[in-house]
């Protein structure tokens, strides 16, 4: 599912807190964007040689666009693309990365019960949001959803194979694709000597090590209803060797008749998944908080205590407007308000 440019954002806060830290004498922050994977990538490091931070700030962008290759569903010439293709026809072989990228995500379908589902292509497509602002058909709906499906994901780790059992499936990595990502570019930084920094694929923020001063990194979460420059920012929270990602309806959607038709599509019923306006997930690895912000799917009742079962913290923004930290991060975070404006 595309929808990562939905989540977390850099804001003006985060960046402003970012360089007015006061920096140990021997180490400075060095920082890096560039496009991959059909977004902005922000790499930055903590280091005390810019020659060290550079080489190992593009290492980790030289494997961003390795993965990308592998797995991106817009490029034709892809593994996930000939994944797609041969749907119903035949296995693919694929690399160790794409086969670690298809376990993830089948794992974190089956734990949130199919609210998260790589093979939602069809009916994301049929809606197309937010190019198209109609509402489809429900029988267009119900035809589209029978390709729906993680169960018919055949992985076979042994012959590192990757099957769809019906002919006109399609595997969509957008939902989980670029927090998995990030776990791979931290692991170039650190191996590079880099013991600290951040990696930001869209909104989707993995933070490792400290800042110079000591501090974890602070980021900002967006506000899914401001209403000016004043309130864009809901909270922040110092992160530590975390990741953050968040899913909202503000992003990707259009409105009809004063309903707010977005791109975070229900596997069950094909339209969109109501209950929620935001949903942000503080997980240890990037895949896990990209893959589990969809328990914006499962709804205020079931998402949010799954994530609490699984020890990740969320932020919440409600349909009503009200918002919801997680017992296990309220002392880490800072609201800027109490509730949403409606």
């Amino acid at each position: 599912m595309k929808n990562c440019f939905n989540k977390t954002i850099l804001t003006a806060l985060f960046l402003s807190l970012l360089f007015s830290c006061s920096r140990a004498p021997k180490e400075d922050i060095y920082r890096k964007s560039s496009t991959v994977m059909d977004t902005l990538v922000t790499i930055t490091v903590v280091s005390d040689s810019a020659q060290k931070a550079n080489s190992a700030i593009n290492a980790a962008f030289a494997e961003l666009h390795h993965l990308e290759k592998l797995i991106s569903f817009w490029d034709p010439k892809s593994e996930i693309s000939e994944i797609s293709r041969q749907a119903g026809i035949r296995p693919v072989k694929v690399s160790p990365e794409t086969l670690n990228l298809m376990e993830k995500a089948i794992y974190v379908s089956r734990e949130t019960g199919g609210a998260f589902d790589g093979t939602m292509g069809p009916v994301i497509r049929l809606w197309n949001i937010p190019y198209s602002k109609k509402i489809p058909s429900e029988a267009s709906i119900k035809k589209a959803l029978k390709l729906v499906g993680y169960k018919n994901i055949i992985v076979n780790p042994e012959k590192s194979t990757v099957y769809l059992a019906k002919k006109g499936m399609s595997f969509d990595t957008g939902g989980i694709a670029k927090g998995w990502a990030g776990d791979y570019a931290e692991a170039v930084l650190k191996s590079y000597g880099i013991k600290a920094g951040l990696v930001a694929i869209a909104g989707d923020i993995k933070a490792f090590g400290r800042k110079p001063d000591g501090h974890g990194w602070r980021v900002g979460i967006e506000n899914p209803r401001p209403t000016g420059n004043n309130d864009r920012i809901l909270a922040s929270i110092s992160l530590r060797n975390e990741d953050i990602s968040t899913s909202g309806d503000y992003e990707r959607y259009f409105i009809i008749n004063g309903v707010r038709y977005h791109h975070l599509l229900d596997p069950r019923t094909g339209y969109p998944a109501r209950g929620f306006e935001s949903v942000t997930v503080i997980a240890p690895k990037g895949v896990w908080a990209d893959g589990f912000c969809k328990i914006f799917v499962m709804g205020p009742k079931t998402g949010p205590e799954l994530a609490r079962k699984l020890g990740f913290g969320t932020i919440t923004v409600t349909s009503d407007g009200k918002i919801h930290v997680s017992g296990n991060i309220k002392n880490r975070v800072t609201l800027y308000r109490e509730t949403v404006q409606k």
